[in-house]
């Protein structure tokens, strides 16, 4: 036994969703802007998903994020993200619109501390959990028509990233990845990176020729 060679396990790639499918099931469940008569849970869960997309961060992350972990001072807004072994990471916020629906959120909650995104509409429960989270996105989803796992929202955000020209050191840090080794992963899905590069060099020939 002692002669046979370890075994190595390929690594599955991650599947990003299409930014166009993910912005169709954050629609279904409110807008940006909602109306005045939205319930305050669809208001929170647009802003819940959205913080996962938009800052690449894991579900469990975001529903562990506190009121306090949101530092919202105009234009400088970052979040602070608490992640796996104790670590912590701050993570610019710089999708207007997206600041904007946080700020609508807070102002209709009424929230100043504690829990940002909590499983009581009347904001006496606790934490949403990761389950229910996982639960209702399932729901939007299906009501939308698509099938788009909770965690692809993550993947969808560093593909992304990487594929407008964002360097692999910058995207392991806003994700939260210790090495760049599990971030190298995002980079094999950037084929349109790639794509770029190689009609550029074509059109450099042909106008050198």
């Amino acid at each position: 036994m002692d002669r046979i060679g370890t075994i190595k396990v390929p690594k599955t790639l991650p599947r990003p969703a299409a930014a166009k499918d993910v912005q169709t099931v954050l629609a279904r469940i409110c807008t940006r802007r909602p109306r005045k008569d939205v319930p305050l849970d669809r208001l929170r869960d647009r802003a819940l998903f959205e913080t996962a997309y938009v800052c690449g961060a894991r579900a469990a992350e975001v529903c562990g994020l506190y009121v306090d972990d949101f530092d919202l001072r105009l234009d400088d807004e970052h979040v602070q993200i608490h992640g796996k072994g104790g670590t912590v990471r701050t993570v610019l916020l710089d999708d207007r619109g997206y600041v904007a629906l946080v700020r609508l959120y807070l102002a209709r909650s009424g929230y100043t501390s504690g829990p940002m995104f909590r499983a009581s509409i009347n904001g006496s429960g606790g934490p949403l959990s990761y389950d229910a989270a996982h639960h209702r996105w399932n729901t939007y989803c299906t009501a939308a028509g698509l099938d788009i796992d909770i965690q692809q929202l993550r993947h969808a955000h560093a593909a992304e990233l990487i594929n407008s020209g964002v360097s692999i050191e910058v995207v392991r840090r806003r994700l939260g990845h210790a090495s760049t080794e599990t971030t190298q992963i995002y980079a094999l899905l950037a084929d349109k990176v790639a794509d770029d590069e190689i009609r550029a060099a074509r059109r450099r020939r042909e106008k050198s020729r």
